[in-house]
């Protein structure tokens, strides 16, 4: 059984950007503040090519965290022992610095579902999600991150507030968090609370990265503001603002810049990373 308090995170406490192969020689000529990468897990379970070939390159000079999107960590069915066989392999030769995945379902009826679904607060989701945490912890040998949904709905038979949720998750797996500033904000938002409440609440010595992105800006029905987690512009001005409010409480940590579609030239990404080294440059070690 795995000894998961002494799971790997190696990550430095500096900014780090999702890596686009686009921005392949760019990163190497001139990486700025940047000092590790992320990959999503599933762009890089093939067996050979440019991309894995680039990923090897890569890895022996920048740190790398792999993000799952596909292991559907809350769903009903069991996990897919195909795909998690992939992961263990990709873990297995990379031997990342950090691994993490969605508090989220994305899997139904042996249909992949193209999006990172919410799920009640309850006992028995509780239950569920902990035992496949357990099972991939297990499989790849090393305690993985956890990171906070963005939301759109809340659930009325939840009978758990989310930071509480993954508190408990973190006691009966020992797992850590992976803390995503935006997604705080967007759900805040759409969900009509206070976001330093909610960090306030989380469990913030169980974070170990923390994630930064985008957001669009919609309406509901009724004329509310509804914001999108989209991965797909820079970080507004109030989640830099909350992101220095978890720092001030944390301290120095990770911090990923996510930009994933509308992907911006390197020098855009970058400029992105030096504001999360300023935030970072302002916080005692």
């Amino acid at each position: 059984m795995l000894d998961r308090a002494r799971g790997p995170n190696d990550l430095p406490a500096a900014p780090g950007v999702g890596y686009k192969p686009q921005h392949y020689s760019d990163i190497l000529a001139d990486p700025g503040p940047v000092g590790w990468l992320e990959i999503h897990a599933e762009n890089y379970m093939g067996d050979g090519g440019r991309p894995l070939a680039q990923l090897r390159h890569l890895s022996e000079r920048f740190p790398i965290s792999v993000h799952g999107v596909g292991l559907s960590i809350g769903g009903e069915a069991q996990l897919d022992p195909e795909h998690l066989a992939r992961l263990q392999h990709l873990v297995g030769w990379l031997n990342p610095a950090s691994f993490s995945e969605h508090l989220a379902w994305s899997t139904h009826d042996g249909h992949f579902l193209n999006d990172l679904l919410p799920l009640p607060y309850t006992d028995a989701t509780l239950a569920r999600i902990c035992e496949h945490m357990d099972q991939v912890q297990d499989t790849l040998g090393r305690r993985m991150l956890l990171e906070n949904p963005s939301s759109y709905l809340a659930f009325d038979e939840s009978t758990w507030s989310e930071p509480d949720f993954l508190r408990e998750i973190s006691r009966r797996t020992g797992c850590g968090m992976l803390l995503d500033v935006n997604n705080v904000f967007v759900s805040a938002t759409n969900l009509d609370f206070s976001p330093q409440g909610y960090i306030d609440a989380y469990p913030l010595d169980k974070v170990e990265e923390i994630h930064l992105g985008g957001h669009d800006e919609d309406e509901d029905d009724h004329g509310r503001p509804l914001l999108i987690d989209s991965h797909g512009r820079e970080v507004v001005d109030p989640v830099w603002t909350l992101l220095d409010y978890v720092l001030e409480r944390t301290g120095p940590k990770p911090v990923l810049i996510e930009w994933d579609t509308d992907v911006p030239d390197w020098p855009t990404l970058r400029q992105e990373a030096t504001r999360a080294q300023v935030a970072l440059e302002r916080i005692p070690a």
